[in-house]
């Protein structure tokens, strides 16, 4: 390999590199996490529907605000369409592990389920 091209190379890893390391990466939505910790889920209903997305963490948490505030129907949907979406990447759950959004969502829509199928024997 000549000089040049080892050159050029490790000018193109380095460049990778710093762009990986100086690109922030940040939440894009408030997803009203602080609201449903806080036990004010009608708060973070008002907040999250006044976004409309298609983004999984922000239809997961919606559906998570419905489901405290009775809204079982709206919960169900919420939850539906965040498996639905296009949009996927891997979200940090409450406990600090980590998750497929669609695998969240769906964790999340059969939890409701389930529970309410014991509520209603």
């Amino acid at each position: 390999m000549s000089a040049t091209a080892l050159i050029a190379s490790a000018l193109i890893a380095q460049s990778a590199f710093s762009m990986a390391m100086d690109t922030p990466v940040e939440q894009k939505n408030d997803i009203a996490t602080v609201e449903l910790q806080a036990g004010q889920p009608t708060e973070a209903i008002r907040k999250l529907e006044v976004a409309a997305s298609d983004d999984p963490a922000t239809l997961i948490n919606l559906g998570t605000a419905y489901a405290r505030t009775g809204m079982t129907d709206k919960a169900i949907a919420a939850y539906r369409a965040a498996v639905a979406t296009d949009v996927r990447y891997d979200l940090q759950l409450a406990d600090g592990t980590w998750m497929d959004s669609r695998r969240a969502a769906r964790n999340a829509l059969q939890d409701l389920l389930r529970a309410n199928t014991i509520a209603a024997r």
